[in-house]
């Protein structure tokens, strides 16, 4: 009989399955390695590797199981104080709940995760997150939301690619026109 694998052991699993593609695989070794760390009370290892399951689960789509994983992971990130990985947590939330149809309230948690990911300075993950969000508005009808807030997720980036920098001359142009008026 094998022996046990440490929760570090089957994070290494889940990335490498990830890596590879077989993304069941690897939300299922976050997912032990997230019960192994709950077993020794480290509830912030707990939610990133529930966190990682979240994102394996929508690539391989088990939307429901997305959901259910990413769930409780940003109340215990704010529980201590990790804007960052709060709102990286409620992008996947964001990331899930839109891939179940509940459109509205993904667009609840994209705002909310680009708001503290602001907060927290990472502009690039909050770039990542806007261009969900701005997606799903044009998705609902809301084009005009849409455009703001492409542009406002391209404004704070640190390196923006040659495409984004593109992009982003681009989105001035309706807000010119609408400024001449």
């Amino acid at each position: 009989m094998s022996e046990a694998l440490s929760p570090k052991q089957l994070l290494n699993e889940g990335q490498a399955g990830y890596k590879r593609g077989d993304y069941q695989t690897a939300a299922h070794a976050y997912e032990a390695a997230a019960d192994g760390y709950k077993t020794v009370g480290d509830e912030l290892a707990v939610a990133e590797a529930l966190n990682n399951a979240s994102v394996a689960y929508l690539q391989c789509g088990d939307f429901e199981a997305a959901y259910r994983t990413v769930e409780p992971t940003a109340a215990i990130f704010a529980t201590a104080g990790d804007l960052r990985r709060q709102g990286m947590a409620l992008g996947n939330l964001g990331a899930a709940l839109e891939s179940l149809g509940r459109l509205e309230e993904a667009i609840d948690a994209y705002q909310i995760s680009a708001d503290l990911l602001k907060q927290a300075g990472d502009r690039d993950m909050r770039a990542h997150v806007m261009k969900s969000l701005s997606a799903l508005q044009l998705r609902t009808g809301r084009q005009m939301e849409a455009l703001v807030t492409m542009e406002f997720g391209l404004e704070g980036m640190d390196k923006p690619t040659l495409a984004q920098r593109a992009l982003k001359k681009l989105l001035q142009v309706p807000t010119n026109l609408l400024n001449r008026s």
